[in-house]
């Protein structure tokens, strides 16, 4: 068992969560109030619940026994980059897993609201207009999920009743339960195909800006572009070419940069539906999030490796 001297620093969102091991010393921060207690004493950082990566990572320099850092988020990108060059090793670990459902759903949401035209039937709306017009369905279209982790599976569960045609691209080429999962390496060949394309898949090297101009541009003309990843996964500016003259279409919970400032061609281009990175805050996010935490610091102070570690 860990000593009392071992401090853990928690979001002060989950002010209650109770079921902590005992022999650790607890403090809760907001993100933008004065620091709880010494940062020079803390072991275990769980960042607070915020977008804003100034605020996570303001206390880490300051933070010289720090051990281990738990993401309350599936990317990491930001998180790592200010930990690289930290004194000493430093754990990092994230919430894969924990959002996949509610961004699956969200995803989901997005494709057939656009597909559908509810933004424009909501625009409508507000002008007293009536105009019925054809739109295209979800069932029986090909999907192409790029990212086939916890988000690309749980995605892929609730396409079932629309009868798509799913075709997976994760790193590395295998077998699902549901059908093969292509490397990479075969996604030129394969966007082409899909009218509708999910980005799934976190923000690293490998897939920064994976959605150039020269992948954009073999989409097919009208298909539809979600990301529910990282913005960073797509080039924005050679996106904003593709919308602007409604070749291809995109709903986009994520964006880069994020969030886009006032007056960003992406929020006026026709056919783009776009959302605040909400993927994954429903309700039932933070059960699953205080089970993580809570699971965590039971093999952190039992000196057991933990889990989800980037």
């Amino acid at each position: 068992m860990v000593s009392s001297a071992q401090q853990v620093w928690l979001p002060r969102q989950f002010g209650s969560l109770d079921g902590l091991p005992a022999g650790l010393g607890y403090a809760r921060w907001d993100g933008r109030s004065g620091f709880p207690s010494d940062p020079g004493g803390v072991e275990f950082y769980v960042p607070p619940l915020v977008q804003d990566i100034r605020a996570i990572s303001r206390p880490l320099a300051l933070m010289t026994r720090l051990r281990a850092v738990q993401a309350l988020s599936s990317g990491t990108d930001e998180l790592r980059a200010e930990l690289t060059g930290s004194a000493g090793r430093v754990t990092l670990c994230s919430a894969r897993g924990v959002h996949a459902r509610s961004t699956a759903e969200l995803a989901l949401t997005l494709m057939l609201a656009s597909l559908r035209g509810i933004p424009g039937f909501v625009r409508d709306q507000g002008r007293g207009m009536w105009r019925a017009e054809v739109r295209p369905s979800l069932c029986g279209r090909s999907v192409l999920i790029v990212g086939h982790g916890a988000l690309g599976r749980a995605l892929e569960e609730l396409l079932v009743p629309f009868g798509c045609a799913v075709t997976r691209v994760a790193r590395h080429e295998r077998e699902s339960v549901r059908g093969p999962v292509f490397s990479v390496e075969r996604l030129p060949s394969l966007v082409g195909e899909a009218d509708v394309v999910v980005l799934a898949t976190p923000l690293t090297p490998a897939t920064r800006r994976l959605f150039d101009a020269a992948v954009l541009g073999r989409m097919k003309d009208g298909a539809l572009l979600v990301n529910v990843g990282r913005g960073g996964v797509v080039d924005t500016a050679a996106l904003v070419d593709e919308v602007r003259g409604g070749r291809l279409l995109a709903a986009l919970d994520v964006t880069d940069p994020e969030p886009l400032p006032a007056g960003h061609p992406l929020r006026t281009a026709p056919g783009v539906l776009i959302t605040p990175h909400v993927g994954a805050f429903t309700p039932s996010l933070w059960p699953r999030l205080e089970d993580l935490i809570r699971r965590q610091l039971e093999r952190f102070a039992a000196g057991e490796e933990l889990v989800n570690i980037v």
